[in-house]
């Protein structure tokens, strides 16, 4: 039986995530081909294509030519933050599917009018969430919907890392949204929701900084409490001034559970705990996350279906953010509203 086609991307952006990661995953995708760059740098968008044999490369003012290839079926978005409304609703209006970085964008009503942008022309929007598809992640979640753990009671997650002084437009709120909230932290909130099942209720948060100097604009570090339905409680930090470090710590009636690192895709992970009388450990080496995505999109393309973290899912989270900072500025907490 014949293979179908593999669904052709344009990468949009080529920043460290997409010559890092995004770019490098497409020599292990088997259902993704890399068919063309777009930067707002030609001499590297041109270094980039002939070092990934991308067959075509554009700059942003001929993101036009680019969508008008009818090789290119779908679009991978990495530029900064503030742009993911304009090139999804581009490439929405030209009929091509998008696969978009998180936050899906710098405010929940962004995020509705990508949403809408996507179902009116009836192609698949994604928000890029590598953890649906990475082993240990995957088998965290098998053990909480299997209920041996029981009940879940709280929850603790952190991700940190120093922010280094390039890219400078994650310390503009204009361009970035936000700071370790928007940038990591959406990992811990995502991540636990995905696990869980379950949406938040009320927000909680403190937010602070060791160099007001740099972090005029986005939040250095935040600390935030989420209030779940029966009982889950979330407690979870994110931080642009500590060391690369990621976990999630779950509390239950009948055990508990750890994987660390949580939410760095180069590193290997160790998920351990115990149900019961029961002790597990496991350790999973490195896996390709990105081309698992990829090929997930363009797998949810040929049977036409909706990929599973869309982007609703990406809105929700931008809206539980929007709700965190609100709960940071007030001192007080805030009930959640999520978008429907």
């Amino acid at each position: 039986m014949a293979q179908p086609k593999r669904v052709g991307y344009a990468v949009i952006g080529l920043g460290h995530i997409a010559e890092r990661a995004v770019l490098p995953a497409f020599r292990h995708a088997k259902k993704s081909r890399l068919v063309a760059l777009v930067s707002g740098d030609p001499a590297k968008a041109r270094r980039l294509a002939r070092k990934f044999r991308a067959p075509q490369y554009f700059t942003y003012d001929h993101f036009e030519e680019c969508l008008g290839n009818p090789e290119v079926e779908a679009v991978y978005i990495a530029t900064n933050n503030s742009t993911h409304l304009v090139f999804t609703r581009r490439a929405a209006e030209a009929g091509k599917h998008v696969l978009c970085e998180k936050p899906l964008a710098n405010t929940s009503e962004e995020c509705r009018q990508m949403v809408e942008a996507c179902r009116r022309s009836k192609v698949r929007l994604m928000t890029a969430y590598r953890k649906f598809f990475e082993p240990a992640t995957v088998d965290l979640k098998r053990l909480i919907v299997s209920r041996k753990l029981g009940p879940l009671k709280l929850i603790h997650s952190a991700f940190t890392f120093h922010l280094p002084d390039d890219p400078a437009w994650h310390l503009r709120r204009e361009l970035a949204g936000g700071g370790s909230l928007w940038d990591v932290g959406v990992y811990c909130i995502n991540t636990i929701r995905w696990l869980t099942g379950q949406e938040p209720l009320e927000a909680s948060a403190y937010s602070w900084t060791s160099d007001p100097a740099r972090f005029r604009e986005v939040e250095e570090s935040i600390a935030f409490q989420l209030k779940f339905p029966a009982g889950l409680y979330v407690q979870a930090s994110s931080s642009f001034a500590a060391a690369k470090a990621s976990f999630l710590q779950i509390h239950a009636d009948k055990g508990w559970a750890v994987l660390c690192p949580a939410f760095a895709y180069n590193e290997p992970r160790r998920l351990s705990g115990r149900t019961g009388a029961q002790w597990f450990d496991k350790t999973y080496k490195p896996v390709e996350e990105f081309h698992l995505e990829l090929d997930y999109l363009a797998a949810c393309i040929r049977s036409n279906r909706d990929p599973e973290p869309d982007g609703v899912t990406g809105m929700r989270d931008v809206a539980i953010m929007e709700s965190i900072y609100e709960a940071a500025t007030s001192g007080h907490p805030v009930s959640i509203t999520l978008p429907t």
